[in-house]
């Protein structure tokens, strides 16, 4: 039987492309649906994605015999060309299990981004690295938590077998917060305390806006070193601002400041996606009701750590160590006591980042998820 490839057009192919994912893991109990508004929302444009105003993307749907059977995006970004010139890369990947389909749809991808003069190829991505990135290959035997992605064992044989190799692995890393950490924490913490130079404040959510930018600010400049790094734009930076409002809450965001200088911060989120499970992806007619209602003061037994960073005049120093420990360890007593938290988790963690691996370590969090992320020269590289 034929495999058609064809690239989305139409609104119907849009919601071909979104839906697909519930017949895939319809039997999979660790799969959380995503709100398909979000997903629409990714993928329909700059309106409501300022991505597309540096980069530009094609998704392609995989039919046979009129059944659509796989998905796949390919996407070149300005900011990705500005430090890996000739790197494209692909995402949303999903596909039924046959080996022909997912070759298919990744050679689609491939053939897209040689158009673009791309020449080697990178996923998954979806879309970008601060949305989705690298595949789930370690981990599957618990749900996602809030903004990470959850994928079918069989997906990395597929990836290999179009050719490609893994180039860096994301760690996530859990931990208990119902419970203290090791004493010799609780004397880094309590030294930090009293240390006159250090003041460690919650979110101001009446300047939310101001605050917003500050932080990520802070991101840009903490993360720039990293693998991968992309820097978010105002107008990403003011996307996601008004995509965190909902769910930041200011005793679980905290911004550490020296010498009157704020220097640091950490963002830590309930675990929505315990409370989103039930909505199976909508929130019409009485999802937005019900999820409103849950946001007032949320219950959650995990809390996720997605974005934490410090100035570089101050990374690999005591003091960035010190108001890690601090800010962890203030946000850990009010998830407790205000939201109920039994777990937390920390991630992702570039698989070479040390100082933050040894931090994850003293708090004796440990790796519970690993996304990876593979490359593929697809275009001979012309010599000099």
């Amino acid at each position: 039987m034929g495999i058609d490839i064809a690239p989305v057009g139409s609104a119907a192919d849009r919601r071909a492309f979104v839906d697909l994912p519930w017949r895939l893991y319809a039997g999979d109990p660790n799969w959380v649906p995503p709100l398909k508004s979000e997903v629409h929302a990714l993928i329909s444009g700059a309106k409501t994605n300022p991505w597309f105003l540096h980069g530009r993307a094609a998704f392609f749907l995989a039919r046979r015999e009129g059944e659509v059977v796989g998905r796949i995006s390919a996407q070149v970004c300005d900011l990705v060309q500005e430090r890996r010139p000739g790197l494209g890369q692909w995402g949303l990947f999903e596909c039924v299990d046959d080996p022909a389909v997912s070759a298919a749809l990744i050679a689609a991808a491939e053939g897209w981004l040689l158009q673009q003069g791309m020449v080697r190829a990178q996923g998954p991505i979806s879309i970008s690295i601060w949305d989705e990135p690298g595949l789930l290959v370690q981990g599957f035997e618990t749900p996602p938590t809030v903004m990470m992605g959850h994928h079918l064992p069989r997906y990395e044989a597929m990836v290999l077998a179009s050719g490609y190799a893994g180039v860096k692995d994301l760690h996530c890393w859990d931990l208990r917060v119902d419970q203290p950490f090791p004493e010799l924490i609780n004397r880094i913490v309590a030294a930090g305390e009293k240390n006159k130079r250090i003041r460690i404040r919650e979110l101001d959510m009446a300047r939310y806006d101001e605050e917003a930018a500050l932080l990520l600010d802070i991101l840009n400049e903490a993360w720039g070193n990293n693998w991968g790094f992309v820097p978010l734009t105002p107008a990403e930076i003011a996307h996601v601002g008004k995509k965190l409002k909902p769910i930041a809450f200011p005793h679980l965001v905290r911004i550490a400041e020296y010498d009157g200088e704020p220097v640091a911060f950490m963002i830590t989120l309930p675990n929505i996606n315990e409370l989103l499970r039930d909505l199976d992806g909508r929130l019409f007619p009485f999802g937005w009701a019900k999820l409103l209602w849950r946001l007032r003061k949320p219950q959650t037994q995990i809390m996720r750590v997605p974005l934490m960073g410090v100035r570089r005049k101050l990374q690999g120093s005591r003091t960035a160590s010190l108001l890690a420990f601090m800010m962890i360890e203030f946000i850990r007593r009010e998830a407790v006591v205000q939201n109920g938290a039994k777990y937390g988790e920390i991630g992702w963690i570039l698989d070479d980042n040390g100082p933050m691996i040894s931090i994850a370590e003293a708090i004796n969090a440990k790796v519970c998820k690993t996304y990876r992320i593979y490359e593929k020269d697809i275009a001979p590289i012309a010599e000099s």
